[in-house]
């Protein structure tokens, strides 16, 4: 346990304050609580809850940019941030924590990309059109989706569920000055008691963007089809039955940060499912879902000039799961509990072309054939009290990866000659949140620890290049099991007119996987420094902190804001790769009359804590400052929105912590949004 409490002295004395703080407001808070009644209090569920639509009309007088990607939207979060290798498919990542320690979902439907450089990560394959909102669930809060140590993220597809709406519909187009972005879509829908069909596509092209400065960034192209309908119908007043299928399609994705591209990105995504208000009179809200899905993704160079040597890069990941889950209150207690499981089969590969076409082709299986199968079992009750709540979850789950290519198990058995083709383990993960009301004060609070296994590239990954670093990756099928025990304080003062939060969370993480350099394995990739092997460190430490703030100056003016400060390092007390530096964001937003306006800002400091062995270099502090401006007209029963905007106002050229390479951002930027909604 001493080992537990101990805290890096380079996390840095914020965070001792900012306890302290927290505990001392606590404290003082509680002496002048009084009674309040248990209707009144805050459940503790996801820690945010972005709105991308409100039923199935995008709300874009709420919305800074509408019809903007799905990245951008969770960018604009609290709680995520971006890794960025070109202008499409950006990765999430939250606690300072990559895509291979969160549960991504959609609509709770388990999704693995097919690329073993990440360039397609899960939240790549929908689009604005298709969801409602992301439910985020920072660490353990996060289980619910699945595995996890940093946090989960659910993309919660928009349904029209049985209200009596009839034929509703919009067409909906953008421009974007700086690349050239034009956006189409449409949707129809109908809805009554007790049917129900929506349908939505849409259709994103760019060119190269351009930084600030007016410099180009080749290779930042991108096309991209998204495709969906999903139904239901009700066969009594409490059970529906409902299906969904979603079709995505990119191509012709440039990478400016990387040494390939993608020529095709696809995935087909479908499920059915069951629901039933009420079960044995007791369970209430069940749903048991049926889904499947494969993803078909292919690297390569071909456009790429003075390329040594070819390459071909396709990989494919199949999916076939299902969860059920239920509803049960019993007085103060309000349970959920849910099982789930999923099979997932991902391959990749790889082909080199010598210049000399009489040389013989090489050919590696980077993912050899990986077959995953995971059960689990999720139960949560939150307890209400007379002025406070708990809640109480836990996760358990069998998780199994078997090699099923003998000449994938064979190449990887050179580096590590005793593994056994399966590898399963156990995963446990157990949380407790507290929430305190007292006058307009809420503390919450909580505990937790949670388990996750390998990734299939940190398993089995077989030459894998990475480019940040200039190093070959190979996996380690014998690595421990992954855990985190983290400790979360909040404390947050409420008025109608104003609200301050401040909040902070500590992971310390054992077995912390990373690759390492090996210097007794050649590389592969032509002009890489070297091979790093996945191995696991004692532990790592990373520490979050943030106070955000809103402020209504009047019933149209609101004012918000949001700082952060972020600290990892590892059982060395070296820093950890891509942790972010101070960083705020600042808006003035308007809403009037059907008209609406803002201006903000967002920026960062010095990435001052970064770690050259892992390709890091010292990124400049930057501010950019971005407006809107919006209004809708209505026209009889239907309505007109329109919505312009400038981004990066003063054409800043800069890049942040999260961009591969270095790689510069956007420069100045002018869209115009159109969107006329039936009803």
């Amino acid at each position: 346990m001493k080992s537990f409490i101990w805290v890096s002295p380079k996390l840095g004395i914020p965070m001792v304050c900012l306890l302290v703080a927290v505990l001392f407001t606590a404290f003082v808070s509680e002496l002048h609580g009084q009674e309040v009644a248990a209707d009144s209090l805050k459940l503790i569920n996801l820690n945010e809850v972005v709105v991308i639509s409100a039923g199935k009309q995008l709300d874009h007088q709420k919305q800074h940019k509408p019809m903007s990607s799905l990245d951008e939207f969770l960018e604009s979060s609290r709680s995520i941030n971006m890794v960025k290798r070109g202008a499409y498919a950006w990765e999430p990542t939250m606690n300072d924590m990559g895509s291979e320690r969160l549960a991504v979902t959609i609509d709770g439907m388990q999704i693995f990309g097919a690329c073993t450089d990440k360039m397609d990560p899960i939240t790549s394959y929908v689009d604005v059109s298709n969801l409602s909102e992301a439910q985020i669930g920072s660490g353990q809060q996060g289980s619910a989706f699945g595995n996890t140590i940093g946090g989960g993220i659910n993309l919660k597809l928009d349904k029209s569920n049985f209200k009596p709406t009839g034929w509703t519909g919009s067409l909906e187009s953008s421009y974007e000055s700086n690349n050239s972005m034009r956006a189409f879509g449409g949707e129809l829908n109908y809805s009554d008691e007790k049917f129900y069909i929506n349908t939505d596509v849409i259709y994103r092209k760019a060119d190269n963007y351009s930084a600030g400065g007016d410099r180009e960034v080749l290779y930042s192209q991108f096309e991209k089809y998204n495709f969906s309908i999903n139904t239901a119908y009700k066969l009594a007043e409490d059970k529906s039955v409902s299906a969904t299928l979603i079709y995505d399609e990119a191509r012709d994705v440039g990478y400016p940060a990387l040494t390939m591209d993608v020529s095709l990105a696809r995935a087909i995504i479908g499920s059915v499912s069951y629901n039933q208000d009420t079960l044995f009179g007791s369970l209430t809200n069940w749903e048991s879902k049926l889904y499947f899905n494969t993803i078909e993704h292919v690297m390569d160079d071909t456009t790429r000039p003075g390329v040594p040597i070819h390459m071909d890069m396709p990989g494919w990941s199949d999916t076939y799961g299902f969860y059920s889950q239920a509803n049960f209150t019993r007085e103060r207690n309000r349970f959920f509990f849910k099982v789930d499981g999923y099979f997932n089969k991902s391959i990749a590969e790889m082909t080199m072309y010598p210049a000399n076409s009489s040389e013989a082709l090489m050919f590696m299986l980077t993912w050899p054939n990986v077959h995953t199968t995971d059960f689990g079992f999720y139960a949560e009750d939150n307890i209400s009290f007379s002025k406070s709540s708990l809640k109480l979850s836990t996760r358990l789950s069998y998780h199994s990866n078997t090699v099923a290519d003998d000449f994938g198990l064979n190449s990887l058995k050179i580096f590590h000659p005793e593994m056994d083709r399966t590898n399963t383990r156990f995963l446990k993960s157990f949380s407790a949140q507290y929430h305190q009301m007292m006058n307009d004060f809420h503390l919450n609070g909580g505990i937790s620890y949670g388990e996750r296994a390998p990734s299939v590239s940190e398993g089995y990954g077989f030459y894998l290049f990475n480019s940040f670093d200039n190093h070959d990756y190979i996996g380690d099928p014998d690595l421990k099991t992954e855990s985190s025990a983290e400790v979360n304080l909040s404390i947050s003062y409420e008025k109608p007119i104003f609200e301050i939060t401040a909040e902070a969370n500590y992971f310390r993480v054992f077995n912390y996987i990373i690759g390492t350099v090996n210097p007794l394995v050649s590389p592969m990739a032509i002009g890489a420094d070297g091979v790093k092997v996945y191995e696991n460190l004692d532990y790592a430490q990373l520490f979050n902190t943030s106070l955000l703030g809103r402020y209504a100056i009047s019933n149209a003016f609101k004012l918000s804001g949001r700082i952060s400060y972020h600290r990892g390092v590892d059982n060395d007390d070296e820093n950890l790769p891509l942790i972010s530096p101070v960083s705020y964001q600042g808006s003035l937003d308007f809403y009037k009359n059907q008209y609406s306006a803002s201006l903000s800002v967002n920026g960062a400091g010095k990435q001052v804590n970064y770690n050259p062995a892992y390709g890091e270099t010292k990124t400049a502090s930057y501010a950019t400052l971005s407006a809107s401006f919006g209004k809708r007209f209505f026209l009889n029963n239907d309505s007109l929105f329109v919505k312009t905007g400038i981004e990066n106002i003063l054409d800043t050229y800069y890049s942040s912590y999260t961009d591969w390479k270095n790689i510069p951002r956007m420069g100045r930027n002018i869209y115009l949004t159109i969107s006329y909604s039936i009803k």
